[in-house]
């Protein structure tokens, strides 16, 4: 086990979850010029990017190493933040998206994968609960501050995202590399051939779309959506605020995952967490109770927060290639094509009815909760 990765991976993990704008970023968007659809556009655009760049990203990291692949990934982020705290208008928040899209590509199955190799298969799922709990840390971290002395200043809290971030920066140049260097040199006909065995396999594909599904549901939600729900139900900045710091508590509950799935088996806490996000999206569709919605929300976080290590865990144990990097990389090119359509889609269903956005996410829920149990 490398403690010295865990330890720094997960410091990393938090740093990058005090995102200090995340209680108010639909708000800090609008108030900076583009509205509701512009916003959904703006991710659309930044994911069909993201997969574009998915493999060639996994097939670098998988030939530079992970650590070279994670500094990169982390100077690119900050640069990032940067961009979004001096951000106008469209452009400027799709070219900070532009290079958000870089960033999760680059990262995406490099800090689960270093993580994972770090630590072995059989504390696998406890790291990736701890890694999720951390994150989640540094956004209730970074919603307290935000709720206690920040308050309207957006820019500001665009600027302490920026710090955060930089200090990032800094610890991912501690990080030691997890692979020999002649493992991590992957060709093109190798890359084809582990993309082969992919489509393959048709319970992963199954497990894959399941959980595009739901995560998708859950990103645009409890990201943008809820805001509109909460602003909707009659709620002043300050309680979306408060609403926002008792989602983040809810995220802590992934240090959990491992002993659940541990207690009632890995397919049926999924399929009854997904059930249960497909409830909260139903509970949303119909009520106009600020209360109601908030715990609405909170469930469906609570939901995610369980799930995600998990569906980690699951991935990587999935995968019996050496070139881990690059089979997560093909693995996420499927989930964000899915996430391209569902994001255009909830984008226009709330512009048209937000209630009606709702129940498409509990539509999209169930059919995750079905996928799911057929993927095992």
């Amino acid at each position: 086990m490398n403690r010295r990765n865990i330890f720094l991976l997960c410091a990393i993990g938090f740093l990058q979850g005090m995102v200090f704008y995340a209680p108010v970023a639909t708000l800090y968007r609008q108030a900076a010029g583009i509205g509701i659809f512009e916003i959904t556009l703006i991710e659309s655009i930044s994911l069909m990017l993201s997969i574009l760049l998915e493999i060639p990203w996994g097939w670098t990291a998988d030939r530079i190493g992970y650590r070279k692949t994670m500094l990169i990934c982390c100077g690119v982020f900050f640069g990032s933040k940067i961009l979004f705290w001096r951000a106008s208008g469209f452009i400027g928040f799709l070219l900070e998206r532009i290079l958000v899209a870089v960033v999760c590509a680059g990262l995406s199955g490099v800090d689960t994968g270093m993580l994972f190799e770090s630590c072995g298969q059989g504390d696998s799922h406890r790291v990736f609960g701890i890694y999720g709990y951390l994150q989640q840390a540094g956004l209730l971290l970074a919603a307290g501050v935000y709720s206690l002395w920040i308050g309207s200043n957006y820019r500001l809290a665009g600027f302490l995202t920026v710090v955060s971030y930089g200090i990032a920066v800094f610890l991912a140049l501690f990080l030691q590399e997890v692979k020999a260097p002649e493992e991590s040199r992957i060709t093109l006909r190798e890359s084809v051939s582990v993309l082969a065995h992919q489509l393959k396999d048709r319970k992963l594909l199954l497990f894959l779309i399941a959980i595009a599904l739901v995560n998708e549901t859950h990103q645009t939600i409890t990201a943008f959506l809820n805001q509109l729900q909460y602003t909707r139900t009659g709620m002043s900045v300050e309680m979306i605020s408060l609403a926002y710091i008792l989602l983040s508590l809810a995220g802590l509950v992934s240090i959990f995952s491992a002993r659940l799935s541990a207690l009632a088996g890995a397919k049926r806490l999924g399929s009854g967490l997904i059930l249960g996000s497909c409830l909260c999206c139903l509970m949303l569709a119909v009520t106009g109770n600020p209360v109601v919605s908030v715990l609405a929300v909170i469930g469906l976080r609570i939901c995610y927060g369980i799930l995600q290590p998990l569906q980690l865990e699951q991935q990587n144990r999935r995968i019996d290639t050496k070139y881990r990097a690059t089979a997560l990389s093909m693995n996420v090119v499927l989930m964000d094509s899915i996430a391209v359509f569902l994001n255009l889609l909830y984008g226009s269903a709330a512009e048209a009815s937000l209630p009606g956005s709702m129940l498409l996410g509990a539509l999209f829920c169930l059919v995750s909760m079905l996928l799911y149990r057929r993927s095992w």
